[in-house]
């Protein structure tokens, strides 16, 4: 089956939600696995049952066992075949097996591992546009820096887990962004001190304490760095990178070099910069404090025909929502069955959204929408309305 994920899932809410269903899939796979495995620890419980019965039985006895011909067979043939089918059974291998298979058929449908980084890139994005509180953000609450009062709340709260942390900074690490993984593998550290590893975690407490120091290291704070690395070699004393790191550290903090205070501020880097960032940001930071409709005669409601014959008897309702720049609201423009056969057409052809490059096109990091260009519905199809 052809790869038709494009690693583009992170940008779409329709991709999103295809990846719930294939995760529902993935778990009754689970379910079928949990219950083989259950089923044959069920199997190597009751063999054990067993054999302990017969140590406190009849091999407890003040009698020798061995004096009896069918317990004495029974043993040897316990030792020699029952014990070798169990500690060599193959099904365990075949229950898991079965598992791989049935991911591996969907695995063209799950996410790639762009999706994965753009959907880390989302979080830190959302953290810059709207200014928010990292710690607030990791516990399910979008609280800025400025004001610890949700401006934003869901109906359903999650919250991110050490590794879901750890996995964020990698991706700022990686494109060597320290102003975010500082930030985020503090949340990482914070979440993974006392706390159990688990088999699906991709990072540890270790790999945490590892990247946070050498990011403040980046960032100048050579002093946050040399502590961090100090406890990094309480769990890892054997480790001779950090070691040298820490010797490193405590040279550059001898020499009384500049930049290496605790106190730095933490500085977000320009990387792609849009004249444009400051002023968008601003916007959305000062969410429900713009000029109300009725403080502004210009900006009203009404039903709209723009001169058109066949929009006489079916106005559309219009709401001017701001004169500079000039944004108008349609209501009701299309129907939700229409919508819904919007999305079902364009579903198929649905791509990353592309800016100018020179001469050709190309993805760009701040702009994340798909787009699909179908050709015209024909009238008589659902949704023949739109082309």
């Amino acid at each position: 089956m052809p790869d038709e994920s494009f690693g583009e899932m992170f940008t779409s809410m329709l991709s999103v939600n295809q990846a719930v269903s294939a995760e529902r899939k993935l778990i009754d796979h689970l379910i079928i696995y949990i219950e083989h495995e259950a089923q044959r620890l069920e199997d190597i419980k009751r063999f054990f049952s067993r054999v302990t019965s017969l140590h406190d039985g009849i091999y407890n006895e003040p009698s020798d066992p061995i004096a009896n011909p069918i317990a004495a067979f029974k043993l040897v043939k316990r030792l020699k075949s029952e014990w070798l089918n169990v500690v060599h059974s193959t099904e365990a291998e075949e229950n898991i097996k079965v598992l791989r298979e049935d991911y591996r058929r969907m695995e063209s449908s799950l996410p790639k591992l762009e999706d994965l980084r753009g959907a880390a890139h989302g979080l830190m994005r959302l953290q810059d546009v709207y200014n928010l509180h990292v710690e607030s953000l990791v516990r399910g609450h979008f609280q800025q820096i400025s004001d610890p009062v949700d401006f934003y709340k869901l109906s359903v709260s999650d919250m991110l887990s050490g590794d879901d942390c750890f996995l964020v900074g990698k991706v700022a690490y990686d494109l060597e962004d320290y102003y975010h993984s500082v930030l985020w593998f503090e949340e990482a550290v914070r979440l993974f001190r006392g706390t159990e590893w688990s088999p699906e975690n991709e990072g540890t407490l270790e790999d945490a304490l590892d990247h946070l120091a050498f990011s403040h290291f980046k960032t100048g704070n050579i002093s946050h760095a040399l502590s961090l690395s100090r406890e990094l070699l309480l769990h890892d004393p054997m480790n001779r990178r950090v070691h040298f790191n820490v010797e490193k550290y405590e040279k550059l903090l001898n020499e009384n070099l500049p930049a290496t205070s605790s106190g730095l501020t933490l500085k977000r880097p320009d990387g792609i910069y849009l004249r444009t960032r400051n002023a968008y940001e601003q916007l959305c930071q000062t969410k429900g404090s713009q000029p109300k409709h009725f403080e502004n005669p210009s900006l009203f409601c009404d039903y709209f025909t723009n001169g058109s014959p066949a929009l006489f008897l079916q106005p559309i309702r219009r709401e001017i929502i701001s004169l500079q720049p000039y944004v108008v609201l349609f209501h009701g423009f299309v129907t939700q069955a229409e919508a819904k056969n919007i999305r079902k057409y364009a579903m198929p052809g649905l791509r990353r959204s592309v800016v100018a490059s020179g001469m050709n096109q190309a993805t760009a990091e701040y702009r994340i929408s798909k787009s699909s260009l179908r050709p015209r519905i024909s009238k008589q199809s659902p949704g023949g309305r739109v082309s």
